[in-house]
């Protein structure tokens, strides 16, 4: 009976990532329904007793509720177009120096995606580069390219820089200073080498380059100026100073508080309530009052109540036996060198977030690293390989990333014929081996210098 209730839970499991892959389908709505038919298999037939209270607390409500709050704060900053602003001036300053604009912009969009969600970054920049490429006249693709691979390796830096990450440092109590220490250098040493190789193998080779869009959805959107799903706010004048200011150094604040308060829901929670009285809304009577209950209804909840499922789903792992059986089997194939292990971690956890989405991949992991500790191996370098692996697989395929998809999609609307779906496989896929080859040179200087 266990047999077929292990093999019933596995099967919700890849009815998730099954629905993930699939564009046209409302993947929450699978992901849930499996979560349930899984919960309700686990509660009935499981061999151990189940109460709905362990389903409750198998939910990580502190990740849940630190989410909101940043999607929160990050809804507030867009609404106030903030982070367009940024790009506005970033385009402004240097919309006549076409290296200098590459440099700046994916410098910049790296550091963003640090600290905000991947996907918002591309949301945010890649209108102001297509808009400041059709004035200059050159052709955009390259700087897309740039920005797409390079905002992949910045959300290694922070714990707080992919969902991913915020679930590895809630896991195993990972502060921001541990991530800078353990990761900047590598952030930095990967980001400036990828930059110099695309500047000469790329973007000089496109500097003579005439780029002027010429299909018709992009002429239509011009011509009517409709705002739909994923369009961009395009700023043409600069939003008010005194606004932009107060958001600016409220979110230089939120970062200091992330990186010496240890607990991320109390700065979260603390962070989105400044951010709520500092940007408050203009009610009917003219009076401007903090509304968080209007901001909470622009902030997207698919990703935390997918976050819900996927907990869930590996609770009904454990209970029924299928973590224990995976954990004995990565525990005998795992090599028993320390740099070895990590190669093995890092290699195999890319490959598999290159394919599957690399929530799933995360929580399926985090359970085999602790048996790995508790065995006795180090733990900064298996999360080091982890983190890097996790966060490296999306540049293999296009599908890995949600960003990376986010740029074709946007890539097709505003014309950018060259980058397309063929040309991100073949550079992303490179630069994926590039990063991953970097990250075992990194982890040979971490284990045999510091370990």
């Amino acid at each position: 009976m266990l047999i077929f209730l292990q093999i019933f839970v596995i099967c919700c499991f890849i009815v998730v990532i099954i629905a993930l892959f699939r564009e046209r389908v409302d993947f929450l709505t699978y992901s849930m329904g499996a979560m349930l038919v899984a919960a309700t298999a686990t509660y009935f037939f499981s061999p151990e007793v189940v109460s709905m209270e362990e389903f409750f607390l198998s939910v990580n409500w502190e990740v849940i509720f630190f989410l909101i709050s940043m999607f929160t704060i990050v809804a507030i900053l867009e609404e106030n177009l903030v982070f367009q602003e940024i790009a506005r001036r970033i385009t402004k300053k240097f919309s006549t120096n076409t290296r200098g604009f590459f440099w700046v912009i994916c410098l910049i969009s790296t550091v963003s995606a640090a600290f905000i969600e991947d996907i918002s970054v591309v949301i945010i920049f890649i209108p102001m580069i297509i808009k400041t490429s059709e004035k200059m006249k050159i052709n955009p693709a390259p700087i897309l390219l740039g920005m797409t691979i390079c905002i992949n390796l910045a959300s290694t830096l922070t714990p707080f820089g992919s969902a991913e990450n915020v679930l590895i440092a809630s896991q195993f109590s990972l502060t921001s200073q541990w991530f800078f220490f353990n990761l900047g250098i590598y952030l930095m040493i990967g980001t400036l080498s990828t930059l110099l190789l695309l500047d000469y193998f790329i973007v000089k080779k496109h500097l003579t380059d005439i780029w002027v869009p010429h299909c018709e959805e992009y002429e239509e959107s011009l011509e009517n100026k409709h705002l739909e799903e994923h369009e961009l706010v395009i700023l043409e004048d600069p939003i008010d100073k005194k606004v932009f200011n107060s958001n600016l150094i409220s979110l230089g604040v939120l970062f200091v508080l992330l990186i010496v308060i240890p607990n991320i829901l109390f700065v979260g929670l603390l962070g989105t309530l400044i951010f709520v009285f500092i940007n408050p809304r203009r009610r009917e009577s003219g009076k401007r009052k903090p509304d968080l209950s209007y901001y909470f209804t622009k902030v997207d909840y698919k990703l935390v109540f997918f976050f819900i499922s996927l907990f869930v789903l590996v609770f009904c792992f454990e209970k029924v036996g299928i973590i224990q059986f995976l954990e004995d089997f990565v525990i005998n194939v795992a090599p028993a060198n320390l740099f070895l292990l990590c190669i093995f971690i890092l290699v195999l956890t890319s490959i598999l977030s290159g394919f599957l989405d690399n929530l799933p991949v995360t929580i399926l992991f985090m359970p085999f690293l602790q048996v790995l500790m508790d065995a006795g191996f180090s733990a900064t370098p298996i999360l080091v390989a982890f983190i890097l692996g996790i966060n490296l697989g999306g540049n293999i395929l296009p599908q890995g990333s949600a960003a990376d998809m986010m740029t074709l999609e946007l890539s097709a609307k505003y014309c950018v014929d060259e980058m397309n779906y063929k040309r991100l496989l073949k550079t992303g896929g490179i630069f994926a081996i590039y990063h991953i080859i970097l990250g075992v040179a990194y982890l040979a200087v971490l284990i045999f210098v510091f370990f």
